[in-house]
């Protein structure tokens, strides 16, 4: 008997993939680069499964069942390139490569176009979830060649995991590299949460004089609310673990944050698409300024910066406090939205964004209780354009306003540096404001290079120049897009 699938990668999450698909029933054919990795998962996590091994490409191929779906969950960028070179000589037509990996969208785009020209289907799939994800249940985000997509559908369905009412939190998400751009902004939305996490967290110890036990508690009742989520609970877990001498372990980790690319992707994606995702950009801006550690130990003692204790009643700020991290968290979730949305229209993905909601219900590091809430929005208007205008969204944001701009001022006046959650209250009011000053705006660049503006009181699309010295001449320089 064939294998139904086969995994090229046997680094944590390939082989968490590769078990899970065997705990479902599925032959699986692992493969990886080292023969020797190959007989350690064997004769280890795999002993006694029904998973078989693959000490060369051919072989893999040879053990499989047509169409063959190989699956790569190594590193992304050239080492793709690399095994899908190596094994369209081994293929046949209809046969099909899943690339598994954290890929940036534009090489998925490339690579459906180049297999296709050969007759070979190709999937970019996010994956998400994490080790333990991987292994009991990950959220899984499949997009490129739909032909593919019912060869796969039952394995990634069956492997994925599933909503309190036994949906599957994966589904097709649309053509090309829409998968690995759906994946892209799930894990800039993940940015933004932990960075608001990290900054309320920062209120309640810098701020409010707080221990660890009692930050410990908050996240406990905070993830009975409507913060109910999975990175909540685990900051929780955090703050009470405690290091062989019984102090907490997190404050003697370096404050340096690492990241591997997929949040500074989606920055440049919503500035390339003219999309203000303020919120999830600054959250990479704030792993940036993590790294400057040395410079910011010598400006702390240049500047002599000290930060004041919040005064006032501890309970109304942790409450306030937990209001302005769900309202930051909602704004979040909203710009990640208004981006796919622009990507969607750009790129003809038509994707269904109540089914993107399911897929990140469970699963996956940013599985929250409202993504429930996220997918009944857009149930009940599939072209909503801010999720903040769905009436239970718009309902949380007004009610939260007055805590959210007390904690955001109370930052500002105690030196508590919040950027992510400050810079989605900015972002709401710009978006709740009728006229910005982007008129005298508009007028700077006229009068500096001539670059014409509208009118409120002419037809939009009317582009009007002033010679605004009388020395500058009325030749204009070209018209803008707004």
């Amino acid at each position: 008997m064939k294998g139904d699938i086969g995994v090229i990668g046997l680094a944590v999450m390939g082989q968490n993939l590769i078990l899970n698909m065997n705990d479902h029933g599925y032959k699986v054919v692992a493969h990886n680069r080292t023969a020797e990795k190959v007989d350690e998962f064997l004769q280890g996590p795999a002993k006694g499964t029904n998973i078989v091994g693959a000490y060369s490409l051919q072989e893999l191929v040879d053990k499989l069942e047509s169409p063959r779906k190989i699956m790569l969950m190594v590193r992304a960028g050239d080492v793709v390139d690399s095994f899908i070179d190596k094994l369209v000589p081994l293929l046949d037509k209809g046969d099909i490569i899943i690339d598994g990996g954290n890929t940036n969208f534009p090489d998925t785009n490339r690579r459906v176009a180049a297999l296709k020209e050969k007759g070979i289907h190709f999937i970019g799939s996010g994956v998400s979830g994490g080790e333990e994800g991987a292994r009991f249940g990950p959220s899984i985000m499949p997009g490129g060649s739909p032909e593919a997509w019912p060869f796969v559908k039952p394995i990634f369905q069956a492997i994925s995991a599933k909503t309190e009412n036994n949906e599957p939190c994966c589904d097709w998400v649309g053509n090309d590299g829409a998968g690995h751009f759906v994946k892209m902004v799930h894990n800039g939305i993940e940015y933004g949460d932990m960075q608001l996490i990290t900054e309320a967290y920062q209120f309640m110890k810098d701020g409010l004089g707080m221990t660890h036990d009692e930050m410990q508690s908050v996240f406990i009742e905070w993830n009975k609310t409507e913060l109910n989520s999975y990175l909540v609970e685990i900051t929780s877990d955090i703050l009470g673990y405690k290091d062989t001498d019984g102090e907490p372990l997190v404050e003697k980790i370096l404050d340096t944050a690492g990241q591997k690319g997929t949040g500074k992707w989606t920055g440049i994606n919503a500035l390339d698409m003219g999309i203000p995702l303020t919120l999830i950009t600054e959250s990479v801006f704030a792993r940036c300024l993590s790294s400057l550690k040395d410079q910011r130990v010598e400006a702390e003692e240049l500047f002599g910066k000290k930060e004041s204790i919040v005064e006032g009643d501890k309970q109304a700020w942790i409450e306030a406090l937990r209001q302005a991290l769900l309202a930051s968290k909602i704004i979040s979730y909203a710009q990640g939205f208004m981006l796919m949305r622009e990507a969607s229209n750009e790129n003809g993905w038509d994707l269904n964004y109540g089914n993107v909601a399911l897929m990140w219900r469970g699963g996956c590091i940013i599985r929250s209780a409202f993504l429930s809430n996220i997918r009944d929005a857009y149930d009940i208007d599939p072209e909503l354009s801010f999720l903040g205008s769905d009436s239970y969204f718009k309902g949380i944001l007004e009610n939260s306003m007055s805590a959210w701009r007390k904690v955001a001022a109370k930052s500002m006046e105690v030196g508590i540096p919040m950027p992510s959650m400050t810079s989605a209250l900015t972002f709401l009011d710009g978006y709740t404001t009728a006229r910005l000053p982007a008129n005298l705006l508009q007028a700077q660049r006229d009068y500096f290079g001539a670059h014409t503006y509208e009118r409120v009181d002419k037809p939009k699309g009317e582009f009007f120049h002033t010679n605004w010295t009388g020395k500058g001449g009325d030749v204009s320089s070209t018209t803008y897009n707004s």
